[in-house]
């Protein structure tokens, strides 16, 4: 326990040290979900923000008896940042996207960080709107992943990736990500087969935005799905910080290990951009 309290105090001035008000900025009276207050929060949002969830948990292997081996803290850095100052054509952004998830095994001896994984990105996004309303985006980039190893434990891959986020009502958000992958590791020719060509889910949000829950799925090889579900609660009114439970089956959750599968169940503290994540 004293170690998994030290590891948590080392690492959680860095995750908190990301600024919550790094993301889409709604200022005013006016419905934060208007087209013109929307077009001129992208405009005027900071070039730096939120892209996909960034969060801290902690837990063990669900099915297997859970030992220092299975039971670890994984945490994930998202953020985004916008190259374009003014609007491009059909009404478009530029970012620059960037992603790390960690695997870190504080019950284990020296408290190795297992798995490491990169994924940098830039892409085009627009936003969507019908009757003078956003309801969400499309987004079309090329992102890399990689673990940065070397030798028998190297793996990458690239994605030439089309998603969106649609807002069906206020408290139902959909999304979709397709992709053609581009395998250039030598030690995961057969990624696909575990990771899948696409992703599809859906984020339910409580009117006062305090409560939200989702699962995320992605078919692979054999009419098999990974699974990710997850809950989150806000801790106070008006701050960006929730309560976070997430649970993954399946396989690919991490590189290093991506053809073997993992039942996780973990808990701990998420930072959420402010109308909805990106997956």
């Amino acid at each position: 326990m004293k170690r998994i309290i030290r590891a948590l105090l080392l690492a959680l001035p860095l995750f908190f040290a990301m600024p919550a008000a790094a993301q889409i900025l709604v200022t005013g009276g006016a419905d934060p979900l208007d087209a013109d207050s929307v077009k001129r929060d992208f405009s005027n949002q900071p070039y730096f923000g939120l892209y996909k969830d960034n969060y801290f948990i902690f837990g063990p292997s669900v099915g297997p008896k859970a030992d220092r081996t299975n039971t670890n803290i994984k945490f994930q850095i998202s953020i985004a940042q916008r190259l374009t100052r003014s609007t491009l054509p059909w009404g478009t952004y530029l970012y620059l996207f960037y992603s790390q998830k960690c695997f870190w095994n504080i019950l284990e001896n020296s408290m190795p960080m297992t798995d490491l994984n990169f994924n940098p990105g830039i892409g085009i996004t627009k936003p969507l709107f019908v009757k003078n309303r956003y309801i969400g985006k499309l987004t079309l980039l090329v992102e890399h992943e990689s673990n940065g190893r070397d030798s028998i434990q190297s793996r990458s891959w690239n994605r030439v990736a089309l998603a969106a986020n649609v807002m069906i009502t206020k408290n139902l958000m959909v999304h979709a990500k397709a992709w053609i992958p581009i395998v250039d590791g030598m030690h995961n020719k057969d990624i696909v087969d575990y990771c899948g060509w696409c992703q599809t889910g859906f984020q339910v949000l409580s009117d006062n935005r305090r409560f939200s829950g989702g699962v995320t799925i992605v078919p692979r090889k054999g009419f098999s799905f990974n699974t990710i579900v997850d809950v989150s609660y806000r801790i106070f009114k008006k701050d960006n910080q929730f309560l976070f439970l997430q649970f993954y089956n399946g396989y690919g959750e991490g590189l290093l290990e991506y053809n073997k599968f993992h039942s996780q169940l973990r808990i701990g503290l998420l930072i959420k951009p402010k109308l909805f994540s990106d997956f």
